[in-house]
């Protein structure tokens, strides 16, 4: 018997002949068939009334022995959308959703946008109202919200988010157009891609198809051009300050090990500025920590004489930060020109579209070349000074306050260097992103984008791809809420993926406070006691996660409680393997 080697994740049930039943093979065959022949492991499913076939088309794949992805139900389908992306955020590998007509496709409305905006490659498949309705063909109109379901322009609703878009109109070429959105999708630069197609499609009886996968593999990665690379390696090696500013240049763990390269080479500073991703090891002494809304003008970018910035959508915010006047700024970067950004620029001599870790590659193997330049002690000042902040940030307030700072050097204290962090503190980015102390690529992330609630399904989703590691969510209170908890912690016990939730609560939204102050000081609302942003008394929300999945839940007011309330925590989410939740009160907003 010949061995079958199957994608990770992919289940396979085998029958005996006398429980089979006629097999048939429609247009739902071809589409499971090309998901595992495509490498997905997961299929983040909300059912409705447009998948019958593709239901009937999974039961038969699994009673007569052929592989399916693991199925993951999912009851809310903006956590389907954030369980992909953070699955594909640690892995590189997309994954698939499933949602139901043009109900299910607004529904992932937030999710589309984070997607979208950090590039994330994933196959989004929505079914169609019927478009027949007399019983012309299997699938024919049946019920009475097929009428109602029926919109001019489903395609139209998230048609400016996505890398790729279509129509599947026949079952005959299910495989070619779900291998080029698949293409598509994970070529440079990345992101999602959507298909629809109505009932009659899956039901439509075809001929096997057989394709060559390896046909369709992503374009390859795009290197520097040979003249433009001399010319910013001597910018380079002239420059006594260079200085590297990035922003999801980890998203590939090869830059990262690159970019190391590079600094021990140059003594070259590294600065991250709204990272999604870990793109250096903070406990490098080039790294000069990382710059978000902060209104400051960073000191490490005032003092560059040269800036190279890799893999970046906001380097730096000029109306209060950018690099001093005159000063050469080159760029690097799988989408240079931020085509669906309709207002973007920085003034760069240099611009290159160019994969990063391939780029540095090239860089690092031309330095090779050359006679090794001097180590810069400036950057390790720097680095010492910063570290001796955040040790300074980090006491115990007098008043007993918990703060950010404090809480989250709790939590770093308690993990390992593998552990997995999933940041979305919103105003409190820094403060994590800063204290957590990681320093492995793909060990720290945000969803790269700004529409909240990504933080439970993403950590469902890593930990589903990387169960043997432990995963740490760190979120606001408003995120948590817009993270629909109630969907994520039954999700998490039924697929046994624990997490620990940490709640920096602050009773409010602060985000659009400090927003209001940093245009209007001085203003009425400055003034005001109430400015309709506050959550008081808020909800229980441990007590949400206990009640939905049994997760360990704990509110913590203490300072003197935090650091236990986190190593009991962690303690469940390891050894009892489920969920645990702490609700941890920071200062009122």
């Amino acid at each position: 018997m010949a061995q079958v080697f199957l994608p990770e994740n992919v289940s396979l049930v085998i029958v005996s002949a006398a429980q089979s039943q006629p097999s048939k093979y429609t247009g739902a065959s071809a589409l499971i068939e090309a998901l595992v022949d495509a490498g997905v492991s997961y299929l983040f499913v909300n059912f409705g009334s447009d998948h019958p076939g593709i239901v009937e088309a999974l039961a038969q794949a699994r009673a007569t022995g052929k592989p399916v992805p693991k199925v993951i139900t999912c009851p809310n389908e903006m956590v389907a959308l954030t369980c992909a992306q953070g699955f594909v955020q640690i892995t590189g590998r997309a994954q698939a959703v499933l949602v139901h007509v043009d109900c299910g496709t607004q529904a992932m409305a937030g999710a589309i946008h984070n997607v979208a905006k950090c590039r994330v490659p994933v196959l989004i498949f929505a079914g169609a109202s019927p478009y027949t309705q007399e019983g012309e063909l299997k699938g024919s109109r049946n019920e009475f919200i097929h009428w109602l379901q029926d919109v001019p322009d489903q395609r139209g609703i998230l048609r400016g988010y996505m890398k790729y878009e279509n129509e599947l109109r026949t079952g005959r070429n299910i495989k070619q157009m779900i291998h080029r959105a698949l293409q598509i999708a994970s070529s440079d630069p990345p992101g999602p891609a959507y298909l629809m197609a109505a009932r009659e499609v899956f039901e439509e009886d075809i001929s096997p198809i057989s394709i060559d996968p390896a046909r369709w593999q992503p374009i390859a990665a795009q290197p520097l051009p040979e003249s433009g690379l001399v010319e910013l390696v001597d910018s380079l090696r002239a420059a006594k300050r260079p200085l590297v500013v990035t922003s999801y240049l980890g998203r590939k763990p090869a830059a990262v090990t690159e970019l190391v390269r590079l600094a021990d080479r140059l003594g070259i500073g590294v600065l991250e500025s709204c990272p999604s991703y870990l793109n250096f090891p903070t406990d490098h002494p080039c790294y000069v920590g990382q710059q978000g809304n902060e209104h400051t003008q960073n000191p490490s970018l005032a003092e560059a004489d040269m800036v190279l910035v890799l893999d970046s959508d906001v380097p730096w915010i000029p109306a209060f930060n950018k690099p001093a006047d005159g000063v050469k700024i080159c760029h690097i970067d799988i989408d240079p020109l931020k085509e669906r950004t309709p207002l973007w620029y920085i003034s760069a001599a240099q611009v290159f579209r160019a994969d990063c870790a391939t780029a540095l590659r090239q860089i690092n193997k031309c330095l090779d070349e050359t006679k090794p330049g001097e180590p810069n002690a400036h950057y390790r000042t720097r680095h010492d000074a910063w570290v001796a902040e955040l040790a300074r940030r980090e006491q115990k307030s007098q008043d007993g306050v918990i703060t950010a700072e404090y809480l989250t050097a709790c939590v770093r204290r308690q993990i390992d260097r593998d552990t997995v962090i999933v940041n979305e503190g919103i105003t409190n980015y820094s403060a994590i992103n800063n204290h957590v102390g990681c320093t492995k690529p793909r060990t720290r992330f945000t969803s790269g984008a700004s529409s909240l609630g990504w933080n439970g399904g993403a950590s469902l989703g890593m930990k589903l791809a990387c169960p043997e590691k432990t995963v740490v969510c760190l979120t606001g209170d408003g995120s948590y809420m817009f993270s629909v908890p109630s969907t994520v912690h039954w999700m998490a016990r039924k697929y046994e993926t624990p997490f620990l939730t940490v709640i920096y609560n602050n009773r409010g939204w602060r985000a659009p406070k400090f927003s209001m102050l940093a245009v209007h000081p001085d203003g009425y609302a400055s003034k005001a006691q109430d400015i309709d942003v506050a959550f008081d008394p808020p909800p229980d929300y441990s007590g949400i996660a206990a009640a939905a999945g049994g997760a360990f839940a704990r509110i913590v007011k203490r300072i003197e409680e935090v650091e236990p309330a986190v190593a009991e925590a962690l303690k469940v989410v390891r050894e009892e393997k489920r969920c645990a939740v702490l609700d941890v009160w920071l200062a009122h907003l």
